[in-house]
């Protein structure tokens, strides 16, 4: 080796020894590979380890290196020094997964030999400068996700014309999409998500016939879907979601072979559903929700042999379903929740579908609910919102599988029957604004198959459940890692379960208006996650407990309307003055302040002469 690379490797061992065991690679007495990558890996042990430090300006020095991985140290810290532009020979730059800043420097413009390149995962801002992207033209792979980078993507991004995966999500960038992406004959992963892009998708796209992947999603993007998108004919999974895309699909969207996701959500698509999406055989999941799609399911979708997942919900499709969705034996997940499809009941072919999840909110389902529920396979059950009726089955306790069940907004109007106890994987009930009568208690005692069915939400509220609840409902299996207890708008009667302090993940507890009355346990503030506290319309007397309106974490509370007394205890959260009205004996902050009655009795001898009595 000679004295001047023993001079270079001395002045980086001072400058990086604080990131602990370097690997220094050397061919021919010269350093081609330096790495300390954060997280390393063996047959039988994986190491995440943390460091800190800086990189050292002298790495420029070190004219032969090819390998510079410095990646996932978590804590490395400063710019990027313009010194590593000298790296003429460098072919692979990782220092992703740290905390560098600043931009990305000119200097680097001088990497002609590069072919990957991660800077992702980082705090660096400002622009991309574009004669520094133009020069790249050897880069296979580039990521620069997870950064503060603005402005435009360069238009010279075109020139990259041998990059296969590109990467820029979680960033500022602005602009339109570059016309010269369509060059990148090479591109299988695209992914420019999470941006604030703007413009329409170009016409050029569909020159992209290596792509597999394509990440649009969570940004800007106006105007239509280009009807060249049939050129993406190598594409596998497509998510353009979460944009204001309007227009109607085009019917060559068809042509996408080898496709299994699509992606639509959440966007202003209108018109009608292709039928050309039929020819997509190798589809398993289509997400189409909250756009503006009208007319009917075309029949060519009972075509879609794979498909495991099918949402069209919040659209404003109509008229008939197919019975050739029947078809469909590997769907796990349909939803149509929120069409005017006037369902009317639902169809008998149903009972052929074996799907998990079921969603038909708002779809005009009237009647009863069907019979061939209670053999169905249905995990998650959502038919809010529609007009059934009658009463809730006995043979709802055969639905075992059941994790979720969701009949609010309906006309139900019985009690709950015994066999309800059955659904042992139940975690989210939903039964607000029915009918439902009789006691409260015989759902918080359903049974459980631990570590699963313990729920974690309930709402009840508007219906003509009666009470009291049980003391101690904080002990039952079931009610052990509930966030949200909503019983609003019955008529429980009774008082406040002390066991509800029990509840240790409870975040939301929601009783207006139930007939409740007694004091606020203080245990109550044993609930340390409680956000929301909503007791207002009762009969409640007494003071409020200072740790109960002390939580940390809340956010809401409201005992309006009751018949609570003395001084409101000082407090941190900010609560409206409507919170307490209604309170005759309550004063204090924010409440006019509370007064002292000097009452004199003259049969007293001093020093009991008068006393102050606070209300």
């Amino acid at each position: 080796m000679t004295h001047q690379n023993c001079c270079i490797l001395g002045k980086f061992h001072l400058i990086a020894a604080h990131l602990g065991k370097v690997l220094l690679v050397m061919a021919l007495g010269r350093v081609v590979n330096v790495s300390r990558p954060g997280l390393l890996s063996g047959n039988d042990f994986i190491e995440d380890t943390y460091m800190s430090g800086t990189l050292s300006p002298y790495l420029g020095n070190l004219s032969s290196l090819r390998i510079l991985d410095l990646s996932n140290l978590k804590n490395l810290k400063g710019r990027i020094p313009e010194e590593l532009g000298k790296l003429s020979k460098l072919t692979h730059l990782f220092l992703d997964t740290n905390k560098l800043t600043g931009s990305i420097p000119f200097t680097l413009r001088y990497f002609s030999q590069l072919e990957k390149m991660y800077l992702s995962d980082n705090l660096l801002s400002g622009i991309v400068p574009p004669s520094v992207m133009e020069s790249w033209t050897s880069v296979s792979e580039l990521g620069l996700s997870g950064n503060a980078l603005s402005g435009p993507i360069p238009p010279t991004i075109g020139k990259l014309v041998m990059v296969t995966k590109l990467d820029l999500h979680g960033n500022n960038f602005t602009g339109r999409i570059p016309t010269g992406c369509g060059n990148l004959k090479n591109l299988r992963y695209l992914d420019l998500s999470e941006n604030q892009i703007t413009g329409s998708i170009p016409q050029s796209i569909g020159g992209l016939a290596a792509l597999e992947l394509l990440y649009l999603n969570q940004n800007q993007l106006t105007g239509r879907i280009p009807s060249s998108i049939s050129g993406l004919d190598s594409m596998i999974f497509c998510r353009i979601s979460e944009n204001r895309l309007s227009g109607s699909l085009p019917p060559s969207i068809g042509q996408l072979s080898k496709v299994q996701r699509l992606i639509l959500e959440n966007n202003k698509l209108t018109g009608k559903l292709p039928a050309s999406i039929g020819h997509l055989t190798a589809l398993t999941d289509i997400f189409f929700s909250n756009n503006y799609f009208t007319g009917k399911i075309p029949p060519s979708f009972g075509n879609l042999l794979n498909l495991q997942t099918l949402d069209l919900s919040r659209n404003r499709l109509s008229g008939q379903l197919p019975p050739q969705l029947a078809k469909l034996k590997s769907l796990q997940s349909l939803d149509l929740s929120y069409n005017p499809v006037g369902l009317g009941r639902i169809p008998n072919w149903f009972q052929e579908l074996r799907v998990f999840q079921l969603m038909l909110a708002n779809t005009g389902i009237e009647g009863e609910l069907p019979h061939w529920l209670s053999s169905s396979s249905v995990s998650k059950l959502d038919l809010s919102g529609n007009a059934l009726t009658g009463k809730l089955p006995w043979w709802i306790g055969n639905m075992t599988g059941l994790s979720f069940l969701n009949l609010s907004n309906n006309g139900f109007h019985s009690s709950i029957p015994a066999e309800f106890k059955n659904l042992s994987l139940l975690m989210d009930l939903d039964l607000h604004s029915n009918n439902f009568s009789g006691h409260v208690n015989v759902i918080f005692s359903k049974e459980v198959q631990t570590p699963l069915g313990h729920f974690n939400s309930i709402d009840l509220s508007s219906n003509m459940f009666t009470g009291p609840i049980e003391d101690d409902i904080g002990g039952r299996p079931a009610m052990s890692s509930i966030s949200s207890l909503v019983l609003s708008h019955n008529k429980l009667g009774g008082s406040l379960p002390k066991s509800i302090g029990k509840m240790r993940e409870l975040q939301v507890l929601k009783l207006v208006n139930t007939g409740l009355s007694g004091m606020i346990p203080e245990e109550l503030g044993d609930s340390k996650e409680l956000s929301t506290i909503l007791l207002s319309r009762n009969k409640l007397t007494g003071a409020i407990p200072e740790i109960v309106i002390n939580l940390k974490e809340l956010k809401q509370f409201d005992v309006s309307s009751n018949r609570l007394r003395g001084r409101i205890p000082p407090h941190k959260a900010i609560i409206p003055v409507s919170a307490f009205k209604n309170n005759p004996g309550l004063c204090g902050t924010p409440l006019p302040p509370c007064k002292h009655f000097i009452i004199s009795f003259s049969k007293i001898p001093p020093p009991f002469f008068s006393f102050s009595t606070l209300f």
